[in-house]
């Protein structure tokens, strides 16, 4: 059994219409989207902007709701689920966002933003979310003297680890990453998709890793998925994917991206 599968997925946006004609007009985000993501795989999620892919992530963890389709996690229904089913069930699954200046509450220190699922999922002293939280900042790189300091404080690169630290909180199994480095420099992308490896292997994650680059999706993910105008165009494993496309859009995106096209 796959630990996500979601079948016929569908989200649909009605815009204002025109302003003297007063029609209005149905846009399909996610278009009976069905795919399947196996424990312990990374999944990449690929195409390019406006396609639908941050919203099929966003509708995989409820963020937002579907118009039509089902979603299961480890076989439990999550559009049935609510309260504290759907509560308990979000433990196990996380999101990394796209911009990490936007995603940290300026207010709080960054033991309190590490924290704040703790203090919301866990029965935990303060003693032992104190060094949870350290733990937690040496698993992504930092040292425990981040905690009280803000996010202002850091960079771009620094403050996506901070993110990335409070996505594994509650030590989930598995994670929605979001563009987490289309927002950085390239090197230091770099280093956070080499975290994310690093992660993926002593925490057992899984991943959905949506990105614009076909590179980064290459280099991370055990199989792709290309996405088109809200539908996945073509799926297979990371080899077929790059090496032998089906799909004209697919072969687009490839020869775009001259190191892989010169292959």
């Amino acid at each position: 059994m796959a630990l996500v599968e979601i079948r016929d997925l569908t989200k649909t946006y009605t815009d204002g219409g025109s302003l003297f004609a007063g029609t209005k007009r149905e846009v399909r985000a996610v278009d009976s989207v069905s795919l399947d993501i196996s424990a312990g795989e990374t999944l990449g999620l690929v195409g390019e902007s406006g396609s639908g892919k941050s919203t099929l992530g966003r509708l995989i963890l409820r963020l937002i709701e579907p118009t039509s389709g089902t979603i299961r996690f480890e076989g439990e229904d999550l559009r049935a689920a609510n309260g504290s089913e759907l509560r308990r069930l979000r433990r196990d699954m996380q999101i990394i966002f796209q911009d990490p200046f936007g995603s940290l509450d300026p207010r709080f220190r960054v033991e309190d933003v590490i924290a704040e699922p703790l203090i919301i999922h866990e029965k935990m002293n303060s003693d032992a979310r104190r060094q949870r939280v350290k733990e937690l900042l040496r698993a992504v790189g930092l040292d425990e003297s981040a905690m009280r300091r803000y996010p202002h404080e850091f960079s771009g690169g620094q403050r996506q680890r901070i993110g990335i630290a409070r996505a594994l909180a509650l030590r989930p199994k598995f994670i929605v990453a979001d563009e987490p480095v289309s927002a950085l420099d390239v090197s230091v992308g770099a280093q956070i998709v080499n975290l994310l490896r690093q992660l993926q292997r002593e925490f057992g994650l899984t991943y959905l890793f949506i990105s614009h680059s076909m590179p980064v999706v290459r280099y991370l993910s055990t199989r792709i998925a290309v996405m088109y105008r809200g539908k996945i165009v073509e799926i297979g494993s990371t080899a077929q994917i790059t090496g032998r496309p089906q799909h004209a859009y697919t072969s687009s995106l490839l020869a775009a991206t001259p190191e892989i096209a010169a292959k």
